[in-house]
């Protein structure tokens, strides 16, 4: 690789990191590998508030005996709830009048208020989607980035994001940051999606999906910087079992480290 490639590339990355990403100079140790997200652009404060609802939580535990059922949770900050519009299935059409940040996912969400009847919902917004554009829904549509259609409708190769598994239930497919789904074949009864895992799905032409990926897809290269960043997500930490003893865990105790038993804390193999 010759300099001036090396210096395009510096470049390049210099450029990436202004734009999406923000390192800040470290004034502890804690925030020396401190990585995040650029959120300038975002509201401060949520535009729909009664769209908005407290959350109680449980900290991994169950309801009936308060039992620990998922582990390595507990703490964390509070949050409250946005809700999220999933079923799009009737012909509407909104502008986008905010975009927003979501403590419970990693994608942004985006504020949309609906003229015909005059009220606002929230959507996962999609990479590409800026304030003051045009969302529709509904049948005969053309595929542009935030519009919501059958997949009937919709040409093969198209990036989706938000898809429904049944034509009248809630969108549960490719909802997380940065991730697509392609639409590969239709047939006369179904559709091929090929999702963000390789793994390749068939559902109804019926179901409904948006167009374009979802956003913020940068969201990959943020780093914690610090073990306290954790707790605030509401994630404790979790112990290896070789660095346990004999009686507490399968993998632990010996002269040296064990590895490659692979084993659960109550002795079931895992592999």
């Amino acid at each position: 690789m010759t300099f001036c490639s090396q210096s395009k590339h510096a470049t390049a990355a210099l450029y990436f990191e202004k734009m999406f990403i923000t390192i800040k100079k470290h004034h502890t140790p804690s925030q020396r590998h401190l990585v995040r997200t650029i959120r300038n652009y975002l509201r401060k404060k949520p535009l729909i508030k009664s769209k908005v609802s407290g959350m109680f939580n449980h900290a991994g535990r169950s309801c009936c005996s308060g039992k620990i059922t998922v582990k390595h949770k507990g703490g964390g900050h509070k949050r409250k709830f946005r809700k999220i519009n999933f079923i799009r299935n009737h012909n509407s059409e909104g502008i986008v009048c905010s975009l927003e940040y979501d403590p419970n996912r990693s994608a942004r969400i985006a504020s949309i208020y609906e003229s015909n009847k005059n009220q606002f919902f929230y959507i996962i917004a999609p990479f590409g989607l800026n304030i003051g554009d045009i969302v529709k829904s509904g049948t005969k549509l053309e595929a542009k980035i935030g519009y919501s259609l059958p997949l009937l409708e919709i040409p093969s190769g198209t990036f989706l994001h938000n898809i429904s598994l049944n034509p009248y239930q809630e969108s549960k497919i490719t909802r997380a940051a940065g991730t697509f789904s392609t639409l590969v074949e239709k047939t006369e009864k179904s559709a091929k999606i090929k999702l963000s895992s390789g793994k390749i799905k068939s559902v109804s032409l019926k179901c409904i999906a948006s167009i374009g990926t979802v956003s913020n897809e940068e969201n990959f290269l943020t780093e914690m910087g610090k073990a306290g960043h954790s707790r605030w997500l509401n994630k404790r930490p979790s112990v290896r079992g070789v660095a346990m003893n004999p009686v507490d865990h399968p993998n632990g105790g010996g002269e040296g480290k064990k590895s490659g038993k692979g084993k659960t804390p109550w002795g079931a193999l895992i592999k």
